[in-house]
This record gives C-alpha cells, structure tokens and sequence, in this order.
C-alpha cells in the first residue's frame, strides 16, 4: 500500500499548524510592509493632504484632492491670495470646492482679454514658485532655477554680480511669492527681479492668476476691519448686505452712506497699493505744492531724485504708478497725506480725484466693448447678470478647466517635486555625497583587511592571552558609542587629524564582535588544510588570502554589509570629528535639510537615504545566503 507523504491528509492539526504559521508570517510582513507604505506615501504629501494616512494617496484616484493640491501650489500656499483672487471665504484648502465649468463663450472671453489686454506684469501673480508650509521645490522654482544655472554656467557668485543678489548657494535660491495687494509691498525694479519677471513673462497663463482688487477689498479689507461676520459692518455703515461677497468695489468714491464713503476713501489712501491708485490731473497743483513744502528748495529734490526739474510745477503726476525709492515714498506720502510739521497743513488729493484702476475694471470694460449691452453677453454666456460692473473675473472656471486638461502631468508632478528637492539639495550642497563614498569605502577596506587578520592571527596561533583579548574587544561592545564620542574625539584633537577621513575610519576599523565571529569560523576550518598548503611550499600570506579569506565569503560580506551601515548612516560622530562644512556626509546634510522641510520632503529624504543600503543588501544577499544555505544542504 503506498505512503501518503502530505502531512496534511493524515494530520488536520499540522495543516492548521503550517496555515497558522503562515498567517503569522504574512502579519509579520505586513507590520514591515505597511509603515514603509505610509513613509512612500507620506513622501508625496503637501499641506493640503499632510493628515491623510492612506497607503495609496488620495489624489492618484481622486480628482477633487488633485484639484485641492493644484490650487494650493497655484496660489503658493497662501489662502489669503486665494480668497482675493477667487473672491471666495473658504476657510482651507482642504474645504476647496470644484467648481463647475464655465460656457466655453465664457472661457474664451476670458482668454481674449488675457491674449490682448496686454496685462503689466504686476497684475499677474505667477504661482508654483514658493512653498511655505512644505518648504519643497514646486516645479516654477525649478525651472527658473534650472534657467539661471544654465545663463550663469552654475556660477552662484557670477549671477550675484550680474542681478545684485546675494545668494550664498544654489540651495539658497528662491524667489518671494508675488503680493502687490497692501501697501506695505513695494514694486521693486533691480536686476533680480527683472529676470524674474521675463522668466514669468514666458510662462502660460494656467500658472499664473491676475490679481483681483475687488476680492482683496472684500474678502481681506473689509473682514479684518470690521470682522468676518456682514452683521458689524452693516451696523456701522447702515446698510442690509447679505454677506460680503454682495458689496460691490467701485471704480470712485461710492455715492452709498458717509459711512461706507470713508470706508471706500480709507482703503484706497491707506490700505491699497499705489499701483492701483490713480489721481486725476486736477490733482496736479496739490502735488507740487506738496512738493514745495516737504523739500522747500527745488535743488534739495533734485538732488533726491536725481533729476534736472526747473521748479516744482516741473514735477509730472504719476500716472503709470511704478515707482520706487524716494519718488515711491514721496507718492505713497502724498496718497496717505502729509502734514507740515511746521505749518501743520495737510497735504493730499482730494477723495474726488482719487480712482482705482483695476483688472477687475478692465475685464468689464473689455466685456462693454466687446459685447455693447448686458443683453448680448447674457444671451452668449447664458447668464443673467444686471449690468457689466457686476461681472467677476471667471478665473477659478479657467484654471478649473486647464486643471482638467492637465491632471495626468500634474500627478506626476506632485508625486515627484519632493524627491527632486532632496536631490537638487544633495548635488548643490557641499561635497557629502563624495564625502559619503570616501568614507564607506574606506570603512569597509579596513573592516575586510583588519578584523580578518585580527581574527586570523588569534586563531592560527594559539596565544595563552587569545581568549583574555577576545573578552577585552568584546567588553567595548557594553559601552553605546556615544560614550566614547568625547574622549575619541580630545585623542584626534591631540592627534591633528580632525576634519579628515582618517578621523572618520581609524575609530571603528577594528570592531570586537566581527573578530569575535571571524575566529570562530577560523577556528571551525580544517587543520588540514593549512598542513597542506604548508606542504606545498604556501607562505602565511597566501594561506590567509586563497584559504580562510576565499572560504568566508559569507562572513565577510556580512561584516563589509554592517561596516557600510554604520559608516554610510553615522551622523553624530561625523559631525562631531568634522565639523568643517567641506567634510560634512550625506547624513549631515540631511539632517540640515530636514530641519528646514516639510513632511514630504523629510519623508523623501528617509526613502532615498535608504536605497544605497538596499543596493548594497542586494548585492550582498547572494553570498550571505549560499553560506547559510549550502551548509544547511551539506
């Protein structure tokens, strides 16, 4: 009768044996498997989506959390910029709603007047260039970055020349997002931000938004004076607004309650860019008498403008109001009202002569234009507005439709910016990567050569002190490293060899444990072996080599294995021995860059500090297992 071999058939308690064991493997590896899961995941985060635990990120199948993540870069991680130019209250970007899409007429309206509005560069406010809250690299940045780099052939001093800047590295590179709104914002024209704005100047309209006064007038000014609730303002000014949002920025002083004309005068004199302001050629007499009575001389305003006027009725109103220096205070002054110290006489234009001169006003008058009535446009655009100067810019509707357009790029993109903010990090910064290869070959030479011949000599001579050395170099395995850190490091101060890789290698070349662990498989190798090799006519060298080295390859590539751990992720002692920043490693540097990042950043960094140990496992893994297999199979 045959033999069933399965155990299985005959005994159900080892079947559910084996089923169990299984189990508990595939638990053991999913605890392994899922965190690093959640690190991969985490490493493609941004701050709208930083509290997500999910191990596939949601925005890869979600079209509603790629939307909130686009429009967070879009706007440079600022919600206020998003609320002013969208003209909305929501309260994050996690609460971002779609919106739903625009008449195509609508659309192509709006991409006429962009087309031929020719719009000055401060009304448009380029995004993906700065990350406030995860401190990563978006892809604008990247790209202006990569444009300088190849114009000043990587030369960071050369560039600082040529644009005024002062950047200490390429790593330092940034640019300030764009905020022309508030007064406290000065149009600056040196050399820097000129190539800043012909870079911005080249870029599609999908990234970047046009500034919207009538947003900043209702959803910044209003609510941070008089409270994010209607209820207070309506109070103050007697009026019945729902929200808002229903108040209406107009062009000149409202003809509404003296209430809500003081509001209107207050935001245009104190709170609004004088790059919107415009004042009336009327205007003219009160601004040179102001003139006359802060330099009193005209050779005094010469001098400060650097100009050749005659008298003060020389002196030309702003019209274009892209000034800067002394002219842009002097305006600035004139706008906000200045009194005489001496005579204690105001000086400022009247309300009356005062206007602001807008991109929400363009779109309007470009609409009036274009369509000639309300009626026109309303039967084009399938809407039922009142008049044109109640018409909002359909941007959000444009950006929601190149959004649609352009959804595969920008998953890859999200998925990818972290990474290539570590790298650009690594490669920019100092010489840790060099650094880093120097020191683990190193470290790894001298684990191979001396612990073997340490191990080899104990064990091919039988000295009466072996086992009493072998208990001292284990004994320095009872004290944790940082123990030793202060005393190693006064001896290679003595010793003149800080900031060297000697400094990093000579500590640690000999370990206790590794010599340990080589004796004993010296110890296990057949005596006849070596009698042969003697016989031979083999020198002690070439026993050592051909012999016990050739037979312990598997030892041996787990020590070269932990040599390279230990060395590749030492940060304290490296930045201890060498605190020369030319001398830094890869984990130094790291951990620089993680001081100043956001999650994302910090999370990519840990998955591409892992992968040269990963390499070097598998290349390893080979040997490791042919010694614990073919013995097993021996």
């Amino acid at each position: 009768m045959p033999i069933i071999s399965p155990i299985g058939r005959k005994h159900p308690r080892a079947r559910m044996l084996i089923g169990l064991i299984y189990l508990l493997l595939i638990v053991g590896g999913l605890t392994m498997v899922y965190p690093f899961a959640l690190m991969l995941a985490g490493s493609t985060k941004s701050g709208v989506d930083v509290r997500e635990l999910h191990i596939i990120p949601a925005y890869l199948h979600n079209d509603e959390v790629l939307y909130r993540k686009y429009i967070e870069g879009l706007f440079n991680e600022s919600l206020d910029l998003y609320r002013t130019a969208y003209d909305r209250d929501d309260r994050s970007f996690e609460s971002v709603p779609m919106p739903s899409p625009a008449s195509p007429a609508k659309l192509a309206d709006w991409q006429r007047f962009l087309e031929q509005s020719d719009l000055p560069d401060y009304a448009r406010l380029l995004g993906f260039i700065h990350t406030r809250i995860s401190q990563t690299t978006p892809h604008m940045l990247r790209t202006f970055k990569a444009e300088m780099l190849q114009r000043y052939n990587r030369d960071i001093q050369r560039m600082n020349r040529s644009l005024g800047s002062d950047f200490v590295n390429w790593n330092a590179f940034f640019v300030l997002p764009e905020n022309y709104y508030a007064r406290l914002r000065a149009y600056t024209e040196d050399p820097f931000q000129q190539a800043f704005r012909a870079f911005k100047a080249e870029q599609d309209w999908s990234d970047w938004h046009v500034a919207s006064i009538q947003g900043f007038y209702r959803n910044r000014y209003l609510p941070t004076r008089f409270g994010r609730e209607i209820e207070r303002f309506n109070e103050i000014h007697g009026t019945a607004y729902a929200s808002y949002q229903t108040i209406s920025l107009t062009r000149r002083q409202p003809r509404s309650t003296p209430e809500e004309q003081r509001t209107w005068e207050g935001f245009v004199r104190q709170t609004l860019n004088g790059l919107w302001v415009r004042v009336d050629q009327q205007a003219a007499p009160d601004y040179h008498a102001y003139l006359a009575a802060r330099y009193g001389q005209i050779d005094r305003l010469n001098y400060t403008y650097q100009a050749e006027y005659d008298d003060f009725a020389a002196v030309p109103l702003p019209g274009d109001i892209r000034l800067t220096g002394a002219r842009a205070t002097d305006w600035d002054a004139f706008l906000r009202g200045w009194e005489d110290p001496d005579t204690g006489e105001l000086y400022q234009p009247s309300v009356l002569h005062l206007s602001i001169d807008a991109p929400d006003f363009w779109f309007q008058d470009f609409l009036s234009t274009d369509y000639g009535s309300i009626t026109a446009l309303n039967t084009a655009w399938d809407t039922a507005y009142h008049d044109f100067g109640s018409i909002a810019m359909p941007q959000q509707e444009a950006h929601f439709d190149a959004f649609m357009q352009q959804r595969a790029s920008l998953r890859w993109e999200f998925s990818i910016r972290n990474y290539l903010a570590v790298m650009d990090y690594l490669f920019f910064h100092g010489r840790g990567m060099i650094n880093t290869a120097i020191y683990c070959a190193l470290a790894v030479l001298l684990a191979l050569l001396v612990n073997p011949m340490a191990a080899y000599a104990m064990s091919r001579y039988r000295m009466p002190a072996t086992y009493k050395i072998l208990l001292f170099l284990l004994l320095t395995m009872a004290f944790p490293p940082i123990v030793t850190q202060i005393p190693v490091f006064l001896m290679l101060r003595d010793f003149n060899l800080l900031n060297t890789f000697a400094a990093l290698v000579l500590p640690g070349m000999a370990h206790g444990y590794s010599i340990f662990l080589l004796k004993g498989f010296f110890d296990s190798l057949p005596r006849e072996l070596y009698e042969s090799a003697e016989i031979d006519g083999a020198n002690e060298w070439t026993m050592f080599w051909q012999i016990s080295m050739s037979l312990s390859k598997p030892i041996l590539a787990v020590i070269a294995l932990n040599a390279f751990t230990q060395a590749y992720s030492n940060f304290m002692f490296a930045l201890l021995i060498c605190q020369d920043e030319e001398m830094w490693t890869l984990m130094v540097w790291l951990y620089q860059l993680q001081m100043r990042s956001g999650q994302g950043v910090i999370y990519a960094s840990l998955i591409l500090a892992a992968i040269p140990t990963f390499i070097i496992f598998f290349l390893c893994q080979h040997i490791i297992l042919r010694g614990i297999v073919v013995p097993v199979e021996k």
